[in-house]
């Protein structure tokens, strides 16, 4: 099975709660938007070992009890396994609802937040639980998928307010959703929740893109003056001949026969290069003047044509 990116960010972020006190709030944040959440229920489902590993270590920790946590493992499509995290007795899920002065409406208050310092690990916990970011080789899209408007304000308050990053909101089905789409947002938000390598990785793919872009884009600047460049010689080519059929060449002042004798023969060269070739060299400028003056003649050729 290959590996997601959004999986890979849940994995570091995990890796990165090293202290009982961000456990606590990691959970916290995971347990406001887990799947069910009541004194008669507590379910929380996740695709990801590690968040499943993280969840049941530290329920068990904190209601003191090996056996709080049921595990159903549940085998889906392309080798993914969803596990179902629940707590079967009601006292453990009294206790984890005390433990952190939650209820059902799941609000995320002002006096219900942990310290300032510790909001990292909230909306890191929130991320395992509801979170996803899209592979950065694709699009640039992170979003968390809320069970209410008023959580999905909750959180988008509390990012605008603690990170200064501006989500924007949409719903999708049944869901409320608070999603970041500006690749720098997402880089800072990564950084903050703990992910860093992601973050370098999405940081040195957007570099990556805007380069080849920039690549693209002058490539396509200089097929376009190239066609251009081109379609112009042939107009001037095809005035030459005009000239050389009615009138004849030798008819023209010698400035104009030297540049259209070196048109003719280098229909591939730019304006630079045909003033270069010149004896003595003149400039684009110069040069343009004297096929415009071969121009001119030639439309006069073609009026006098239309008269006769």
């Amino acid at each position: 099975m290959e590996i997601s990116f959004s999986y890979k960010v849940k994995e570091e972020i995990i890796s990165k709660i090293n202290s009982k006190p961000k456990a606590d709030v990691c959970l916290m944040g995971m347990l406001t938007f887990c799947n069910s959440l009541s004194d008669k229920e507590i379910v929380f489902l996740t695709e990801n070992k590690s968040v499943a590993d993280f969840f049941q270590l530290n329920i068990k920790r904190i209601c003191e009890n090996e056996n709080a946590v049921s595990v159903v493992e549940i085998p889906k499509k392309n080798d993914i396994t969803l596990y179902n995290l629940s707590i079967a007795s009601e006292s453990d899920r009294l206790k984890l609802l005390e433990y952190f002065r939650m209820d059902s409406s799941r609000r995320l208050l002002p006096e219900d937040l942990p310290k300032e310092k510790f909001y990292p690990q909230l909306i890191s916990g929130i991320f395992l639980a509801c979170g996803s970011v899209n592979n950065p080789k694709k699009k640039y899209h992170l979003e968390f998928v809320m069970p209410t408007l008023e959580l999905c304000n909750d959180v988008g308050q509390l990012i605008i307010e603690q990170f200064h990053i501006l989500p924007k909101h949409t719903e999708r089905k049944n869901s409320q959703i608070v999603y970041i789409k500006e690749s720098e947002n997402i880089i800072d938000l990564l950084m903050i929740m703990g992910a860093t390598n992601s973050s370098f990785e999405l940081m040195n793919m957007k570099i990556y893109k805007d380069m080849r872009n920039k690549i693209n884009r002058a490539v396509n600047c200089d097929n376009a003056n190239i066609e251009k460049s081109l379609k112009a010689a042939e107009r001037q080519i095809e005035d030459i001949e005009l000239i050389d059929k009615t009138i004849g060449l030798s008819s023209l002042p010698d400035n104009l026969q030297e540049i259209a004798d070196l048109r003719y023969n280098n229909p591939d060269y730019n304006l630079k290069e045909l003033g270069q070739a010149l004896d003595p060299p003149i400039s684009r400028s110069g040069a343009n003047h004297r096929l415009a003056k071969l121009s001119e003649i030639a439309e006069d050729i073609r009026l006098k044509n239309q008269h006769l």
